[in-house]
């Protein structure tokens, strides 16, 4: 069976970026890439279409555009594009079942605040089977890796190592899916590994059913003992990858962000729900995909 990377393209530089991050992706996990361009005959055509071209035809000359540009940077990587007649949701979830792994884009606001989060990117975030990664306009090759010394780019020198893998933990529900997501992350870059856990203090009240008593220095050891034994038999699965912890009481969202600005990848899990609930992503994964200063890995759980 051919393996995937999928990519939804239109005309906007976000999905360019997006497009040729998720080229690199395909090639470090040795599939191929699928561009997918969503399209719908409407009376109104939308106002990135010229008034003398057909929507089909525009669809293609998109994805030829993307096609084109992302061919000439790795002419060796095998590309399937596919224009679909459908709402960009419904193509998009579509040829997430198929995939390993779906890639969008997303419109950086800046450094700091990080991404804008389109109504379509959202509703396929907090419904795809499989893990979605957003990629900020702008994004390139070199912002996955550490500077080079001397001014030299990455694209001159690929041992240049990747910056950390973050991982944000939540030891109340360790889902395997999510850990093992970041440990591959790690393992293809040949990167570190940096796990985040924030908590609070527990209430006392009894709804934290992972609350540990006791304060300060206590409280503290206690979580960095949980979580070291959390991520043990991962570790032992990955010996190659140096791992750190970071352990703190406070926002988790906030130190996620914090540590995304020198990441190659943040990676956040959102719960999958039955029955029809509304689409919900968590506020920790909301707020790293407003925020954050890397591409982020969405990875969908029970």
């Amino acid at each position: 069976m051919l393996r995937h990377v999928t990519t939804g393209v239109d005309s906007s530089t976000e999905s360019l970026a997006a497009a040729h991050w998720a080229a690199r992706e395909a090639l470090r996990r040795g599939a191929s890439l699928r561009l997918v361009h969503a399209w719908k005959r409407h009376p109104r055509p939308a106002s990135s279409v010229p008034a003398d071209a057909r929507e089909r035809e525009w669809a293609r000359q998109t994805l030829d555009r993307a096609v084109g540009s992302v061919r000439a940077a790795h002419p060796g990587l095998r590309i399937v594009d596919q224009p679909v007649a459908d709402s960009a949701v419904d193509a998009l979830l579509a040829a997430a079942e198929k995939s390993e792994l779906l890639v969008l884009g997303s419109r950086g606001l800046s450094g700091v605040a990080g991404f804008m989060v389109g109504s379509v990117s959202q509703r396929v975030v907090a419904r795809s089977p499989r893990p979605v990664v957003l990629v900020r306009a702008g994004e390139t090759f070199a912002d996955e890796h550490l500077p080079a010394t001397d001014g030299v780019s990455p694209e001159e020198i690929a041992e240049i190592p990747y910056r950390d893998v973050v991982l944000g933990l939540d030891t109340r529900r360790p889902c395997d899916e999510l850990i093992e997501f970041a440990f591959e992350a790690a393992r293809r870059y040949g990167a570190a590994l940096h796990v985040i856990h924030a908590f609070s203090v527990p209430s006392g009240d009894g709804a934290d059913l992972h609350a540990i008593t006791g304060s300060g220095p206590e409280l503290l050891a206690a979580r960095e003992r949980v979580v070291v034994a959390t991520l043990r038999p991962w570790c032992e699965k990955y010996p190659g990858i140096s791992v750190t912890e970071t352990v703190q009481e406070g926002r988790a969202a906030t130190a996620l962000v914090r540590a995304s600005s020198g990441a190659s990848l943040v990676v956040v899990g959102r719960r999958t729900r039955d029955g029809h609930l509304g689409t919900h992503i968590g506020p920790v994964t909301h707020a790293a995909l407003h925020h954050a200063g890397c591409p982020v890995a969405v990875v969908p759980h029970a």
